[in-house]
């Protein structure tokens, strides 16, 4: 199943992230830096948090999808439209690329698909409870972890794997109630 940036709209609009919005929003930080966030540190660069993103789902999302790269960071666009949020995803994928650094030498998205997976699992990121303000265990599976899965599952592609052919926030209409899934 082939996701596409329109998917990732799709699952911004059901999530309620404007869909009108969803493409270049991460220019809204004024002059396009990525200066200090309100923690004082150096977040990020766009492209690592892109990097970071598209890595982390090619772990998380199942074989049989393709077009990974494009949907991520459409959606990821999208999220980042919210500077609270998006200060939080920065220090999650910048938390996760120090303990990558750290543990195997290189960051998260430099590394192999099976480090990364074991990477995850290592800093409990697999079953963490999801709580922005906690550990970095905790804050990367909500901001990284749950934030992929979220567009995954909302999307109408995604919602197809699990047998959501009409998640919540795309219309169907009556007939696809009446209608068992295909």
């Amino acid at each position: 199943m082939e996701l596409t940036r329109r998917d990732a709209a799709a699952a911004l609009a059901a999530v309620g992230a404007g869909g009108a919005v969803a493409f270049g929003v991460d220019r809204l930080r004024g002059d396009g830096s990525d200066g200090p966030d309100a923690s004082g540190q150096d977040p990020p660069a766009e492209a690592r948090l892109r990097e970071t993103f598209v890595a982390a789902a090619e772990v998380l999302y199942p074989s049989e999808v393709s077009g990974i790269g494009g949907f991520v960071e459409g959606f990821l666009e999208g999220r980042l439209g919210r500077r609270d949020h998006a200060d939080g995803i920065r220090a999650a994928v910048g938390a996760l690329d120090d303990r990558a650094v750290s543990w195997y030498g290189e960051r998260f998205a430099a590394l192999a698909v099976e480090d990364r997976d074991r990477l995850l699992r290592e800093i409990g990121a697999d079953t963490a409870e999801e709580d922005p303000e906690g550990t970095t265990a905790e804050r990367v599976r909500y901001y990284v972890v749950n934030e992929l899965l979220l567009a995954l599952y909302a999307s109408p592609t995604g919602g197809e794997l699990v047998g959501l052919e009409n998640p919540q926030g795309h219309p169907g209409g009556t007939e696809s109630y009446r209608r068992g899934p295909k």
